[in-house]
């Protein structure tokens, strides 16, 4: 079982001078939730290399058993370190895609061709692809065979607008990913604020906020040991 997990080069937040990049806990709870389960994880993002993490994601409040795990584990900080090239991906070697989220790919993934390409083979060959939080808004551009938009008529979720508001960004983003999941069609719901919440539908998994991330996780493997 080899899994990829694709994650952000892009560490601006707008035009705010303020870092950003991935959300650690969107990225280690479901790293080890593959790992547990015996999976080979590849990481790869836009630019290779180590990917920015989001500084605040280091925050006291948002650690976690998989974080803390994280940050005493010296093999996968190395593995974190040496991303490969998302363009030098061939879909074909990998069983399921996972995205993290954090707010860098509403400025990366979302505009990514490779990413795009890679979203749409993935769900086309039926493997499980998985996107949580802002990563959601990575289906944004990614379209069916037929050319709609891939989310239409499908259950999905994402970082909520009033969870947007509360963290003061809704004016810095570039979009609002509960917008533009509603925008192309998708059948959007949400749970409470921070809370977890997910969508399966059919191969595709969505989770809505960084406490959705091993929930997400633990749907993909289920869809794998199926």
């Amino acid at each position: 079982m080899k899994i990829l997990m694709v994650l952000t080069s892009h560490d601006k937040l707008g035009n705010t001078g303020n870092k950003t990049g991935f959300w650690l806990e969107e990225f280690a709870s479901p790293y080890y939730q593959f790992v547990d389960n015996g999976a080979e994880i590849v990481i790869a993002s836009p630019l290779g290399g180590q990917p920015p993490l989001d500084p605040s994601s280091e925050g006291a409040d948002f650690q976690t058993t998989s974080t803390e795990r994280f940050n005493s584990d010296v093999a996968a900080q190395k593995h974190l370190a040496s991303t490969v090239r998302l363009d030098s991906i061939n879909e074909s070697d990998f069983d399921a895609v996972f995205y993290p989220g954090g707010h860098g790919p509403l400025w990366d993934l979302t505009e990514d061709k490779h990413s795009i390409d890679l979203i749409e083979s993935t769900y086309k060959q039926g493997k499980p692809l998985g996107l949580v939080c802002h990563a959601s808004g990575a289906l944004r551009h990614a379209k069916n065979t037929d050319g709609s938009f891939l989310v239409k008529d499908k259950r999905v979720t994402g970082f909520t607008n009033t969870e947007e508001d509360a963290v003061q960004l809704t004016a810095i983003v570039p979009y609002l990913v509960e917008n533009v999941l509603k925008e192309n069609g998708g059948l959007y719901t949400k749970g409470a604020d921070w809370e977890s919440h997910i969508e399966v539908d059919g191969n595709l998994i969505t989770g809505q906020n960084p406490a959705s991330s091993e929930a997400a996780a633990q749907a993909m493997m289920a869809l794998l040991k199926a």
